[in-house]
């Protein structure tokens, strides 16, 4: 039986590719193809979700084994954007987990964690998170994992939206500018600030505990 891997950002396709050198695994990017009837076409022994943004119909997740990877020490941060919602709150060490999922918003069961760092740029975090899935992946198939109930008390945070990347202000200090702007480079949507009817979007930013540095453009 293969397997199926529901991935459309760069690092998640790069996910599968690197499974695909080992597996017999298909890839689906577009969430219009997340249907029961092309699923079960596939039968997939294990489908897994890394960074999947859409609703995953009820059916398929009763009918098969759907293994989701979450950046975050579940069940703290369940819900959208775990990124920039621990980022933004000066968090630099964190969890890449795999749960079994369920109808209910990061509920399900833990099969393994892997420690991510949330420090640099959010292309290098997003290095470690292809390596952590790649990791728990194989070992999932493998069949190398301890399922256990999540414990403690869970936090739970709504997806960001575009319009909460506009920073209202240069009132901050500089590290929770740093960690505003990295948070939101691409593929995100970029930091803005509006001056007198223009936009500066920032692309990216370096920090080295005094000195801040970005590059972006006005638009």
């Amino acid at each position: 039986m293969p397997y199926l891997i529901c991935a459309y950002r760069d690092y998640a396709v790069r996910l599968y590719k690197k499974l695909a050198k080992r597996y017999d695994i298909v890839l689906l990017s577009d969430p219009k193809q997340m249907t029961f009837e092309f699923v079960r076409k596939i039968n997939p022994k294990i489908i897994f979700f890394p960074d999947w943004s859409w609703i995953v119909p009820e059916n398929i997740i009763n009918s098969f084994l759907c293994i989701c990877f979450h950046e975050s020490n579940l069940p703290k941060f369940r819900g959208g954007s775990p990124l920039q919602n621990q980022i933004i709150r000066g968090i630099e060490k964190t969890k890449s987990t795999a749960f079994i999922m369920t109808r209910g918003l990061d509920e399900g069961d833990i099969l393994l964690q892997k420690d991510l760092s949330l420090k640099g740029s959010l292309a290098e975090i997003f290095d470690r998170m292809m390596e952590n899935d790649y990791d728990m992946a194989v070992k999932i198939i493998s069949g190398k994992y301890r399922r256990r109930k999540q414990s403690g008390k869970p936090t739970v945070f709504k997806r960001r939206k575009p319009e909460e990347s506009e920073l209202r202000s240069l009132n901050y200090d500089n590290k929770y500018l740093y960690n505003f702007i990295r948070m939101l480079s691409d593929p995100y949507p970029n930091a803005f600030l509006r001056i007198r009817g223009r936009r500066i979007i920032f692309k990216s930013a370096r920090y080295n505990g005094k000195k801040l540095e970005i590059t972006g453009e006005i638009a």
